[in-house]
């Protein structure tokens, strides 16, 4: 049995006991309630104040799940929800639906259609490419087309060697103004400028043999204006394609992407800005995932690169290169990254340079 105290984790003991209350509790469904926590480890080589410290531990979070299933003869439904609260949830108060530092990361009622195909209305994950074995650091350059979380409905399944995904997403949050992915955030926008809204996703993929896979995703939506206007307009675009692989050859894996990108801003938005920004914005991504799994430990290189394809863009192709390894301790993993980049993707989707190196080790662990 699991002691919760309720107060000490900062939660009101009244909503933690009405949420409790509100799980389905048939004795015949499969339902799971289970916590977790990290930290983060940080040193950076270029930051004085920082070395002075010999780094810092912060980015703490606390995080829920839920999770439950029908029994097969019973019914077809399913869910899924993670909650995380702290400094290190990857929320960012000012531009998501709490104002806080927490937020729901996902959340989903699903349907099982067919043993192969269900549907999953709420919260849950764009089905765009493949995502890095760590999010963070690893997907980098790849900023806003990682490991993002969009709220909308989506179907998947798969049959005889082909897997597909169709979703409709109304926003990448909660919420009229939140721009919040969670994971993948700072890279569409702000609450006060515009947010990806109205986005169709589609992916499909081939496994050529047991071991390799090859796969193609899109999307293409709207921007919607947050600048004032009351009526917070949606007449500009967006629209992203990737082309990947994904490998396994013994103990060795490989994932491999192409993505290209392109934002049509917010006409007032765009003009508002010291220096004007261009109407379009287009790039090309690339990543490039390398790693080695033997027993508890997982080596792994993360590489990603940026080349901007925008008119009046000053900045040249930039880099970034994660290399790091992970072990499972038992109830968790140890991760230790090192992150060197040249380069970074801002809110606006467009390539800007600069350096930065860090060193992160992580420590979590779950229930």
């Amino acid at each position: 049995m699991i002691k919760i105290n309720c107060n000490a984790l900062g939660i009101s003991p009244a909503l933690f006991t009405a949420t409790m209350l509100t799980i389905p509790c048939n004795s015949t469904a499969q339902h799971t309630l289970s916590g977790g926590f990290w930290a983060n480890y940080q040193y950076l080589p270029d930051d004085e104040a920082n070395k002075n410290s010999w780094g810092e531990i912060g980015s703490e979070a606390l995080i829920l799940y839920l999770d439950g299933a029908a029994d097969e003869a019973d019914g077809r439904w399913l869910y899924s929800a993670e909650v995380r609260a702290g400094r290190g949830s990857f929320t960012d108060p000012d531009n998501n639906s709490s104002g806080d530092q927490w937020g729901v990361h996902k959340a989903w009622v699903g349907w099982q259609l067919s043993p192969q195909h269900q549907i999953k209305v709420g919260k849950s994950q764009v089905p765009f490419g493949w995502k890095s074995i760590n999010f963070w650091p690893g997907d980098m350059l790849l900023g806003g087309y990682g490991d993002q979380m969009d709220v909308g409905a989506k179907l998947e399944g798969d049959f005889t060697g082909w897997r597909y995904d169709a979703a409709l997403y109304l926003a990448d949050d909660w919420g009229t103004t939140s721009t919040d992915t969670m994971d993948d955030n700072g890279h569409w926008g702000s609450s006060d400028t515009y947010r990806k809204v109205q986005t169709w996703v589609g992916n499909i993929e081939y496994s050529l043999t047991a071991q390799h896979t090859i796969g193609a995703s899109v999307q293409a939506g709207k921007l919607q204006d947050l600048t004032g206007n009351p009526e917070r307009p949606v007449d500009d675009s967006h629209k992203a394609a990737v082309l990947y692989y994904q490998g396994t050859m013994g103990n060795w894996y490989l994932n491999a992407s192409l993505v290209s990108t392109q934002r049509d801003l917010p006409t007032e938005y765009a003009q508002i800005q010291t220096p004007p920004l261009p109407d379009e914005i287009e790039n090309q991504r690339y990543g490039l995932e390398l790693g080695y799994t033997r027993g508890n430990w997982n080596w792994y290189l993360d590489t990603t690169a940026a080349k901007p394809d925008t008119q009046g863009s000053d900045a040249d192709t930039v880099t970034a290169l994660a290399p790091g390894f992970k072990y499972d301790y038992g109830p968790g993993w140890v991760y230790v990254e090192y992150l060197t980049q040249d380069g970074f993707i801002d809110r606006n989707g467009m390539i800007g340079e600069g350096d930065f190196e860090a060193l992160y080790v992580t420590l979590d662990f779950y229930l």
